[in-house]
């Protein structure tokens, strides 16, 4: 100790501190921490005690339950000798005594009676109390460490378990949920954040404008990717009113939830909560208090429900709470609504009755603000696999922050989320070269990039041999631990034990059992899982859902999920707009094209294809031995009848090779398009850059076709508007586009890509028909107007007219000669027409494609 600095120590559990004034000391669930303390009330990373120059201060770091002195919650306070702090609960939570030096030894032998009831977890020969249980999920290794066979005599199914009464001063003690303590809304705290306290608190001076963003100019700088440089200001206006204006913000500026207009202004409140990246304001008087969300939140659903046609449900009633950092697994028998339950979850596919609760905020009705915060990691791959694993992590760094996030921002980020998984020594191979675990953390990477406070998971060990089950369970275990929420469904049950609390769901889409997972089987009276399953297959009437809400676990874990209602949202419907993005339009589209580019740049394979298959195609039409011009005039015949075949075989195979290009493109990126989408990704941009893409490859191969199979022919001396051969490789180029947008159409209708290629063939084979080359189409009702569909009908039309095939072929009725087809006419009128036609046939199925990719979106987002 320095010379005039009073001699302090830390005393708690029966352990002591001697405090040196030169360091701070952490307090908090955090095992790197200074003081780690094994209670579920107490949040990661608590509160600091350090000496400030003139007397020793303990401050509280925005803790989910609070730091209390005398009682009173109290954000900073300076301390001294017989002091005595409570963490988490102001009567009975864990208590930090400080005493001199001398005495330190007396404190250490003679605990008060509060200290006492705070000491080392139970053992396995004591039968912990409700408190105890409730504690179990804030250290995992605690909860492992200690059984309760005496509480679970009755576990089997048969015979469900009394719910034990906890003491009445017990049952008030609520922190497997943290947002349900005593004291919240209703006491006069933050409306949406119960009784938390702010992270720090900002003046508002009458008059003055508080500008907010990421830039170091600004009034109040928020160190937040999600933020732009020069995000949103507050105006404080001399009457009293507050004003906020977003200033053109990328990610968006939001009130209760609701974004408002781009560079629009609106009024707030003192109950209006102001969403800016993961920071949140409120207004108490003339002062700005903010939020930081750094993971401690609380996550609940509400009595989820989910019917689909028919009236059958596949989700009842499903209620529970996720204590905050915390890692929570799912399992359950095939038809047990896991996948449903992920969904609704989300905000994917609301549920049609209950409410999803994002720390006391409804997630269905904020959903645009608040899926900032929320990762989800499906079980097929979100990245492109022909990347290498930092050029995909680029390229979703581009998509999700901001338009002025500088190059170096985001590459320091990567860096960070690589170190942080140990991927940085794998960040120049290419994805598809991982295994399947080292894959799946480079999934998990990439929602890591914004920083998510939750994180879902959809079968992540799904193919996965055990050691890399194990792999990447452990991964999530770590996740959680620092600071993190995890939500993992699994079929997997070797690694349950890594988990705080174990959801089962039963057949029918109830839950069975919420709790520790280690008290699971007890529960059920087997002893594996396997039997448990079979119970619930061969018992699939049982009302499982009664038996767990009978139980003392539904007592303990789920009774009180309604103590707290959802905060409601008082927004004015026309100040409310659309969702913003993170990227310009044209921003996005460049990423996109670029990344496609690459994406196909990469497939060696890929691209030798795309040009070996216009060849054959176009080395076909030669073995043909025909020109287009008109034969000899020697009897028998003055037509050159070969001459519809080979421009047959051209259409056909441009038909063709454009649908082959596109067909699989939209299938194959289904589960990355679906989640880019609900992070902002504009619908329209990600097709655009598909066409274009698409459009330029097939447009080569179009010129490839035509340049072999007209290298050897005679053509006509002149064309309509242009060379003969520069208007039929028109018609062809723009064959190809519109065959393009059909297999873009049928690829995002399909649901496997194995049903591409029959669908693929038959388009083709339809192709063939509908020309006129083959018949006589015009003149027959029904039939012509059917073929008006095709897009080859049109195309053979166009090179048609500059061929002036009508005269080149035989008439099909030899007695009228002047019997022609119309679409053939030799003018430049009717080119015109048919080669519109064929480019708004392509545009049409574009429009159909949009409207088919809503499908793959949030539904909260379908607009």
């Amino acid at each position: 100790m320095g010379h005039g600095v009073p001699e302090l120590v830390l005393e708690l559990n029966g352990r002591t501190w001697t405090l040196d004034p030169s360091r701070s000391y952490t307090l908090g669930r955090d095992p790197q921490g200074d003081v780690v303390i094994d209670d579920a009330r107490v949040s990661w990373r608590h509160a600091t005690v350090s000496w400030n120059g003139r007397s020793w201060v303990i401050e509280d770091h925005g803790s989910t339950n609070g730091t209390y002195v005398q009682g009173q919650r109290i954000h900073q306070m300076e301390l001294g000798a017989g002091s005595a702090v409570h963490l988490g609960n102001a009567t009975d939570g864990p208590r930090l005594n400080l005493t001199a030096a001398a005495a330190a030894a007396g404190a250490y032998n003679a605990p008060q009676p509060h200290q006492a009831a705070q000491q080392a977890w139970p053992g396995p020969q004591q039968a912990p109390q409700a408190p105890q249980a409730h504690q179990a999920p804030a250290a995992h290794q605690a909860h492992q460490a200690h059984q309760a066979p005496a509480q679970h005599q009755q576990g089997g199914w048969q015979n469900p378990p009394q719910a034990q009464q906890p003491h009445p001063h017990q049952q008030a003690q609520q922190p497997h949920i943290p947002h349900q303590q005593a004291g919240g809304a209703a006491a006069g705290a933050a409306p949406a954040y119960g009784d938390r306290s702010p992270t720090t608190f900002h003046q508002l001076a009458l008059g003055r404008v508080m500008r907010i963003g990421r830039a170091l100019e600004n009034e109040l700088v928020v160190s937040d990717l999600q933020v732009s440089r020069h995000h949103a200001e507050f105006t404080a206006h001399p009457d009293g009113r507050f004003e906020l204006r977003d200033l053109g913000s990328h990610n968006g500026t939001y009130v209760n939830g609701q974004p408002i207009a781009k560079s629009g202004t609106v009024l707030i409140g003192p109950n209006d909560i102001v969403g800016v990246g993961h920071s949140t304001f409120r207004l108490v008087g003339d002062r700005l208090e903010e939020f930081v969300d750094t993971g401690e939140v609380s996550f609940s659903a509400r009595h989820l429900t989910v019917t689909v046609d028919g009236g059958k449900q596949i989700l009842k009633d499903v209620s529970f709470g996720v204590p905050e950092k915390s890692l929570i697994g799912v399992i359950g028998p095939s038809g047990s609504g896991k996948s449903t339950l992920l969904k609704a979850l989300t905000g994917y596919r609301p549920a049609d009755q209950g409410d999803v609760l994002y720390d006391n905020r409804s997630l269905y009705k904020q959903f645009a603000e608040l899926r900032q915060r929320i990762g989800l990691v499906p079980q097929d791959d979100i990245l492109h696999k022909e990347l290498t694993v930092k050029k995909a992590l680029g390229y979703a760094a581009k998509l999700r922050f901001p338009g002025d996030t500088a190059e170096a921002e985001r590459e320091a980020r990567i860096d960070e989320v690589l170190r942080e998984l140990k991927l940085d020594i794998h960040k120049e191979k290419k994805v598809t070269s991982l295994s399947g675990g080292q894959r799946k953390r480079v999934s998990v990477a990439l929602e890591l990039l914004t920083k998510p406070s939750l994180i879902f998971l959809d079968e992540p060990t799904s193919g996965l041999d055990p050691g890399m089950d194990r792999d990447v369970m452990q991964l999530l275990r770590g996740l959680a631990d620092d600071g993190r929420t995890v939500l993992v469904v699994t079929h997997s049950v070797a690694e349950l034990a890594l988990c705080d609390k174990l959801l089962v769901m039963a057949p029918g889409g109830s839950v069975a059992y919420f709790g520790p997972p280690e008290e699971a089987l007890n529960f059920f009276g087997y002893e594996t899982w396997a039997d448990v399953f079979s119970a619930f297959e061969n018992y699939r009437d049982y009302d499982w859902a009664g038996r767990w809400k009978g139980s003392q676990h539904y007592q303990l874990y789920a009774a009180d999920i309604d103590a707290v209602a959802a905060q409601p949202v008082q927004m004015p419907v026309q100040s409310a707009a659309k969702p913003p993005k993170p990227q310009s339009w044209g921003a996005q589209l460049w990423t996109l094209v670029r990344r496609y580019v690459s994406v196909i740049a990469s497939d060696k394979g890929f691209m030798a294809l795309m040009v070996i298959l216009p060849a054959v195609l176009g080395a076909v039409s030669v073995v043909i031995p025909a020109d287009f011009g008109l034969a000899p005039p020697t009897p028998p015949s003055r037509f050159n009848g070969d001459a519809g075949t080979i421009m047959l075989i051209l259409a056909v195979g441009m038909c063709f090779s454009g649908a082959a290009n596109s067909v699989r493109e939209l299938i194959k990126e289904r589960v990355i398009y679906e989640r880019e989408r609900a992070t902002g990704l504009s619908r329209s941009a990600y097709l655009m850059s598909k066409v274009i893409v698409l459009g330029l490859i097939t447009a080569l191969q179009g010129v490839i076709i035509c340049g072999i199979g007209f290298a050897t022919r005679e053509l006509p001396a002149d064309g309509l508007i242009m060379p003969p051969a520069v208007e039929i490789c028109i018609v062809v180029i723009a064959l190809g586009f519109t065959s393009m947008a059909v297999g873009l159409v049928i690829s995002s209708l399909v649901k496997t890509a194995e049903k591409t290629m029959p669908l693929l063939v038959m388009f083709a084979i339809v192709q063939v028909v509908f020309t006129g080359i083959l018949f006589k189409v015009y003149g027959s009702p029904g039939l012509e107007q059917f073929a008006w569909l095709m897009p080859s009908r049109w195309a053979i039309a166009g090179a048609g007219t500059t061929l002036d095939l009508a005269h080149l072929m035989p008439p099909w009725d030899h007695k009228n000669p002047t019997d022609l087809d119309p679409l053939w006419e030799h003018s430049a009128g009717q080119w015109g027409i048919n080669i519109t036609i064929l480019l708004l046939m392509g545009v049409a199925c574009c429009v159909l494609v949009a409207r088919l990719l809503r499908r793959h979106e949030p539904e909260v987002m379908r607009k």
